[in-house]
């Protein structure tokens, strides 16, 4: 094994807002490559990394006061704009509280034609017209299971030629999650399930990842978009995914839904057949197999 050095591959997405190809800067990049691409760190990711007290004892580590300290260099590395934030960098009390930070309203407007549906997150999107013929997510032959992914056949059946858009947070990425729709969410369901990463070195070589990490499901019922299934997926260093809506009070398209703690992480939207017609740009660059990069509020789709 000495000597042995996985193929780094750039992580390559589309950006909406400034019509560029961009590379990604990936957090803890060597840590990732070297558990999802070394012999060796496949023993440590089966061992412990994947395992939930992991992710819980990291972010207790980002709780802390002294992980406060981390919050300037994080701004600055990654370039954020402070100016966006509801509070100031120095308010915080510890890295997890900046990381599930609140932005202005002003910073993420929400697009007010009737008949779209918008990003629940910012993040890197893909977007397939028929959830049961995905093929090729990340690298050829790897396909979606969806009734794994819900653990419902019957659910899974009734989704299965509608539209799924798969939006994956990286940790430098505003880490609320938003409702796509106005209408009436119902109660959520959790799926237990262990913590892999989801970042594309780890999807590269299992998508399944995807279906089997702990996950939650929220149903929303839309006057205008029929029943949406929104997902949240939790990953490596991901101890919490936290709702922060109330069940059966209706929202506002936009409207918060909930926050992930410490780590990159992944929300689904899965529309019923029909509903809507994804964004052309969202569709071209997923046949492509390149994540297209927009912010939550700006249009998904449309009514059909």
């Amino acid at each position: 094994m000495c000597g042995y050095k996985p193929a780094v591959e750039p992580i390559r997405y589309f950006n909406r807002h400034t019509q560029t190809l961009e590379t990604e800067q990936v957090y803890g990049q060597g840590f990732l490559r070297w558990t999802y691409g070394h012999p060796l760190g496949a023993i440590s990711l089966n061992a412990f990394v994947k395992r939930p007290f992991f992710s819980k004892w990291y972010g207790r580590r980002m709780s802390t006061p002294e992980s406060a300290a981390r919050v300037a260099p994080f701004i600055t590395q990654y370039g954020l704009d402070p100016a966006d934030f509801a509070d100031t960098p120095d308010s915080y009390r510890s890295f997890n509280e900046f990381f599930y930070r609140k932005l202005k309203p002003a910073a993420r407007p929400i697009d007010d034609d009737e008949d779209s549906v918008v990003f629940p997150a910012d993040g890197r999107h893909l977007g397939f017209e028929r959830a049961s013929a995905i093929e090729g997510v990340f690298v050829k032959g790897q396909k979606f299971d969806l009734p794994a992914l819900l653990g419902d056949r019957q659910l899974a059946a009734r989704y299965a030629d509608g539209a799924l858009i798969l939006s994956r947070l990286c940790p430098v990425d505003y880490h609320r999650f938003h409702f796509p729709a106005a209408g009436v969410p119902g109660e959520t369901r959790l799926i237990e399930g262990p913590l892999f990463s989801v970042s594309p070195i780890a999807l590269r070589r299992r998508l399944a990842y995807l279906w089997t990490n702990k996950r939650t499901i929220t149903e929303l019922k839309s006057e205008r978009f029929g029943k949406v299934l929104c997902l949240e997926i939790g990953a490596t260093c991901v101890g919490t995914i936290r709702q922060t809506f109330t069940p059966g009070k209706p929202v506002a398209k936009g409207a918060e839904k909930g926050y992930f703690a410490f780590g990159g992480s992944s929300t689904l939207t899965l529309f019923e057949p029909g509903a809507v017609r994804l964004e052309t740009d969202l569709l071209e660059n997923s046949r492509r197999q390149i994540e297209l990069y927009a912010r939550i509020g700006s249009q998904m789709g449309r009514s059909a």
